[in-house]
């Protein structure tokens, strides 16, 4: 049963049929194309693959690439980048002088913790001497 489906697709497709264009006053034939199926097929494949190849071309190898959302200079994708590193700085500072203000708000308060961690203080070694 497969078989004979395929094989009856296969003769659908490569049926002829003939198009004429005539001319509707005079009836008189102007064009006239034997086409089957497959070669309508084919061709209107053919003509997407050369639009959409075109297009592509169009837009890779012309400027309208930078009409394209997302899509920008060198210029403008630096200027970005050092934007970002920008504000990235500009955030870690607002944040250290958050927690300095904070601080400030515990010492002022009353609430700021008694004990001193003195690990991070870098003492000079006071060598002395029994003269």
């Amino acid at each position: 049963m497969a078989e004979l489906f395929s094989q009856d697709t296969v003769k659908r497709l490569r049926n002829r049929y003939r198009l004429v264009i005539m001319n509707d006053d005079t009836f008189e034939e102007m064009i006239t194309f034997r086409l089957s199926r497959l070669s309508v097929y084919i061709g209107l494949s053919t003509v997407f693959i050369l639009m959409v190849g075109l297009t592509i071309g169009l837009i890779v190898f012309t400027p309208l690439k930078y009409y394209i959302p997302g899509y920008g200079t060198r210029e403008s994708r630096s200027a970005l980048q050092l934007l970002k590193i920008r504000t990235d700085s500009l955030e870690q500072t607002i944040r250290q002088k958050d927690l300095y203000l904070e601080s400030v708000k515990k010492v002022l308060n009353g609430t700021a913790p008694t004990e001193r961690d003195t690990a991070l203080l870098q003492l000079p070694n006071v060598e002395t001497s029994n003269d």
